[in-house]
């Protein structure tokens, strides 16, 4: 379970590191002092919280200095990954984006939207892009059907504008490329364009 920062904004590192254990307070510590944030797991309302609170954190406490944010995720709930994306674009901080295993889905979204030439995948990577799932049922008149079907198209083209903006495609590339699942091994993904290179060092 996540543990959170109850207000990362105006405080400094040692007042909020006293919010979690021991061993959880030296971890959070280090990583706020290198600048790096890890998404670790499903895109969700509480992993997106997580994230946000300490972009901003980094953010007020060193506007401008670059971040470093590693992606381990199968992807997730998209309105709880567009929180990310929007706050990663909204700071004025460069957000260094790093896949380390997995990057699926919004993971993927959110790895290509990174600042560019600092977006990057560790040598064993997968990328993973396709359209937005429905999950669950919906049950609704017909009329409501139609549109969340609306509504599922638009986040669609939201979704693959961003995308092509990110890599240099076509939108029109893009929406073939996304129909169905589309894996990438790191070389792949550089060749399309949702990252700049493989991890230095590699």
């Amino acid at each position: 379970m996540q543990e959170f920062l109850t207000n990362p904004v105006g405080r400094d590192l040692e007042e909020i590191v006293k919010e979690f254990s021991p061993t959880r307070a030296a971890i959070e510590k280090n990583f706020l002092e290198k600048r790096h944030v890890y998404l670790w797991g499903a895109v969700e309302d509480s992993s997106a919280r997580y994230i946000v609170e300490r972009l901003l954190y980094l953010e007020s406490v060193d506007p401008g200095k670059d971040i470093t944010l590693f992606i381990n995720s199968p992807g997730g709930v998209i309105t709880s990954g567009m929180c990310i994306y929007d706050t990663m674009n909204m700071i004025s901080s460069d957000v260094s984006t790093v896949c380390m295993g997995l990057a699926a889905s919004m993971g993927a979204l959110l790895l290509c939207g990174g600042t560019k030439g600092k977006r990057y995948a560790w040598p064993h990577s997968r990328i993973m892009i396709h359209q937005p799932l429905i999950s669950g049922q919906i049950v609704a008149p017909a009329v409501d059907i139609k549109i969340h079907a609306q509504e599922i198209k638009k986040t669609r083209d939201e979704l693959n504008r961003i995308i092509a903006e990110a890599s240099g495609r076509s939108i029109e590339q893009v929406e073939r490329d996304t129909d169905r699942d589309n894996y990438m091994n790191t070389k792949e993904a550089i060749e399309y364009g949702l990252i700049d290179a493989a991890f230095p060092g590699y």
